[in-house]
């Protein structure tokens, strides 16, 4: 029984595999309870020099967290146990993101396929991720009715320009060359040769010097050029609309920049969330200024909030359950969303912090 993950040591390699291939390797309760004390036991233990962490079944690294399950949890009925799933889920999977932000020692992400999400929590704040051709990069909460959580309040303002921006309010999704321009990969390296690479983490000469200066060597001899990427193209457009302060301001920019892109990009911004539009360019912009511990308290709030609204069992239905892709919204139009509504996702919860150990 793997609970979703296998754990193994290879020589002096930690090695991760998420293993719910069906789910497209989507990260669930048990597997960050059963990840973090492992972490926690190679963090602490000489022998381990690195950690590498994988999906099986070739189609995904970890296609995010598992929300279906989190919204289901949220009509049961007071009192049988399941409604705090939403709790301890995210306080879980923030944990599990807090200790690989804080790990110490390099962590492979190897990035096949797949990865939404919470996967980029279990990859981005580690030191290495490696990325694939086959990489779809996407972080599309606002169209279930969250926001870009695992993190991404912070790594999001981080990225090159306004490209953070848009693709947490739109969801949009990257391929390898995006995933190297934004600076989320560090090495784009070929699926087929993802086992090599493994293989020579396990055969490295570790008293070589520094782990991270043996890791960086190994992956650069694998690294190939991943070719021009499409949001470098748009980065000036995408500067010009995604810089305001309100959500309506970035749709008027777009309809005035008037391309292609500008019109598909207000198309998708239309149908998504409103309440989570607003929530996630707040959340944003406040993540401009602090750091990762900062956000992270900020997040959880949000999480418990966002998850309590009708809006995010309604975007379950529509894009995980029925998947007519019709959510209807409540309220439904930007207009109708006020800041009292959103400044009550933001306020703090009385007996409900997450407070993580320093790093």
């Amino acid at each position: 029984m793997s609970d979703g993950v296998q754990t193994e040591m290879r020589g002096a390699v930690g090695v991760v595999t998420l293993d719910r291939p069906k789910a497209l390797n989507a990260l669930n309760l048990e597997m960050c309870r059963r990840l973090l004390p492992q972490l926690e036991a190679w963090a602490a233990d000489p022998a381990v020099k690195a950690v590498v962490v994988r999906g099986a079944g070739g189609r995904a690294f970890c296609a995010g967290g598992d929300v279906r399950a989190v919204a289901a949890s949220t009509v049961e009925p007071r009192g049988a146990g399941p409604e705090r799933l939403s709790r301890e889920f995210f306080r879980a999977e923030y944990a599990l993101n807090h200790r690989i932000h804080h790990f110490g020692k390099p962590y492979i992400s190897l990035v096949d396929g797949i990865c939404m999400g919470g996967g980029l929590g279990l990859s981005i704040h580690g030191s290495h991720r490696v990325v694939t051709e086959k990489l779809v990069l996407a972080m599309p909460e606002t169209g279930i009715g969250l926001f870009p959580d695992v993190g991404g309040g912070w790594f999001l303002p981080r990225f090159p320009g306004e490209s953070g921006t848009y693709l947490g309010l739109t969801g949009a999704r990257c391929g390898a060359a995006d995933a190297m321009w934004l600076g989320y990969g560090t090495h784009h390296v070929e699926s087929a040769r993802l086992d090599s690479v493994l293989e020579a983490l396990v055969r490295a000469e570790w008293g070589a010097g520094p782990a991270s200066a043996v890791v960086e060597r190994i992956l650069s001899s694998f690294h190939a050029d991943a070719g021009t990427s499409v949001l470098a193209t748009q980065h000036a457009a995408m500067d010009r609309c995604f810089a305001a302060e309100r959500v309506e301001d970035i749709q008027q920019a777009l309809e005035a920049e008037g391309s292609a892109w500008a019109q598909q990009t207000w198309a998708t911004l239309v149908h998504r969330c409103p309440t989570s539009l607003k929530v996630s360019l707040r959340q944003l912009r406040m993540g401009r200024k602090r750091d990762y511990d900062e956000m992270v308290a900020v997040e959880y709030r949000l999480s418990q909030s966002m998850t309590a609204r009708a809006d995010f069992r309604e975007g379950i239905r529509a894009v995980l359950v029925d998947k007519d892709n019709k959510p209807r919204w409540h309220p439904g139009t930007l207009g109708d969303v006020s800041e009292a509504d959103v400044e009550a996702c933001f306020a703090p919860r009385d007996g409900d912090e997450l407070v993580l150990a320093p790093g």
